[in-house]
């Protein structure tokens, strides 16, 4: 008999029909099946297709309202681009609360035997963030990279959200993670010449007014 998780009692409406893994985990729409089992850390790149085609929740598969919801961390609120699409508020909230990489800052991503048609766009950067946003806005814009797949461009925001360990996150928190992550982005910047670091100076500073206010 499968044994369910506590934290699925808590399941938004929508996520109660998604499958469940063996364990007991619920396994979000846009996860990718290999021989019958869900690989979490890979997407399906056919429900990426539909979830920016369709407007569908990247977690429940549903259709998404007026509001569209980016679960990133905040190197993706910096350039404003992100590799997955937009979710529904309950369905967002409740993965950062309660996915074990998105609540629990020890953890690391790791990418090997993920198949190569099943990885996302854009340059990854393999780190745990530590805290998690929330970027509430009404539209995006998708492009594609350099390897001919899909980015996508998040709408102003009208609200951004903090969190870390599955609570809200502090402003110091959150300044920390910046400050950790931004390396990584200068050292890109910088192959792309002085513009791109100008650039990237400008959009650290717009990203400060949406840092929690304490």
């Amino acid at each position: 008999m499968l044994t369910m998780r506590p934290e699925n009692a808590t399941l938004p409406t929508r996520m109660r029909k998604l499958p469940f893994d063996d364990r007991g985990y619920v396994v979000p729409w846009f996860v990718h099946w290999i021989d019958g089992k869900p690989e979490f850390r890979a997407m399906d790149r056919r429900k990426f297709t539909l979830a920016i085609t369709e407007k569908r929740c990247w977690t429940c598969g549903e259709p998404l309202g007026r509001w569209l919801v980016f679960v990133a961390g905040p190197m993706c609120g910096t350039t404003r681009t992100t590799a997955e699409p937009p979710n529904h508020h309950d369905c967002a909230l409740w993965s950062v609360q309660n996915c074990p990489f998105l609540s629990n800052p020890s953890m690391v991503r790791r990418d090997e035997g993920i198949p190569a048609d099943a990885t996302t766009a854009g340059v990854g950067i393999l780190r745990n963030p530590g805290v998690v946003m929330l970027w509430v806005t009404r539209g995006f814009e998708k492009f594609r990279d350099e390897k001919g797949m899909y980015l996508l461009t998040m709408g102003e925001p009208d609200r951004v959200e903090w969190y870390r360990e599955g609570r809200s996150a502090t402003r110091a928190e959150v300044q920390a993670s910046i400050d950790s992550g931004l390396p990584n982005l200068m050292t890109i910047a910088k192959t792309e010449g002085p513009f791109a670091v100008q650039a990237l100076g400008k959009a650290v500073e717009s990203l400060q007014r949406w840092l929690p206010s304490a």
